[in-house]
């Protein structure tokens, strides 16, 4: 496992932005596409819990294609990203960067003139199904990158790791920078998403995702760092 120490300096900035756009997807699935979570799968599997029970307001169907797209969007990376073993980290990086971005640029074009109100069956599923696959293929990328505390997606781990290593449990809050960065990350994300969602409309927030994933992918790639081999 990599720590702060031996990480590639570009790799938890570049993490902790993109917790950023983890938050700016979700508030455009769960606001905008009828409660259904495209990064955070731990959430479907909940309200896939309620729909069983036969709660109204969850619909088992779309948690169902969330978590199946995910998991291919993982599947993909995961095979494409050992063929990237041994070779420069920013091949890896900017490959990733660049199918993730183009499939939330394609979710962001199904989704203008989206109308929240009517939730249009087909449309639905293919901005659900886009932007799943996206965050699938980000975690199995993320995954093997092997950077401590920094998912980009699921903060549970995090808030523990924060709570369980700080001083008032005795510990040295290791890392605690790092942790409260992807927090307030994440926080800030789906706040932008929520209000691009509310004043301008549903292809706003995947727009600013695809942009500020590549962006910064662009520009953590330029560091030296990057050169070194991808871990297995």
């Amino acid at each position: 496992m990599s720590t702060l120490a031996n990480s590639p300096a570009p790799l938890p900035p570049l993490l902790i932005f993109l917790s950023a756009t983890t938050g700016l997807v979700d508030a455009a699935s769960v606001l905008g596409l009828g409660k259904v979570f495209t990064a955070n799968m731990t959430g479907n599997v909940v309200f896939l819990g309620f729909a069983a029970a036969d709660l109204p307001g969850f619909n088992a169907p779309i948690y169902l294609l969330a978590i199946a797209t995910f998991m291919a969007g993982a599947v993909v990376a995961g095979r494409t990203g050992r063929r990237f073993v041994g070779k420069p980290l920013r091949q890896w990086l900017l490959i990733s960067a660049l199918v993730e971005a183009s499939l939330l640029a394609l979710g962001a074009i199904v989704a203008i003139g989206f109308d929240i109100a009517a939730q249009p069956p087909l449309r639905v599923a293919a901005i659900v199904s886009l932007t799943a696959i996206a965050m699938g293929f980000r975690n199995a990328t993320v995954r093997q990158l092997k950077v401590p505390d920094l998912t980009t997606t699921v903060l549970t781990m995090t808030i523990t790791g924060l709570a369980a290593d700080s001083t008032l449990a005795g510990g040295g809050n290791i890392n605690w920078k790092r942790r409260g960065a992807s927090i307030l990350g994440l926080l800030a994300g789906a706040t932008v998403g929520a209000v691009l969602l509310k004043h301008v409309g549903l292809a706003a927030p995947l727009a600013l995702a695809a942009a500020l994933i590549l962006s910064a992918t662009l520009i953590a790639a330029r560091h030296a760092d990057t050169a070194r081999p991808l871990a297995a």
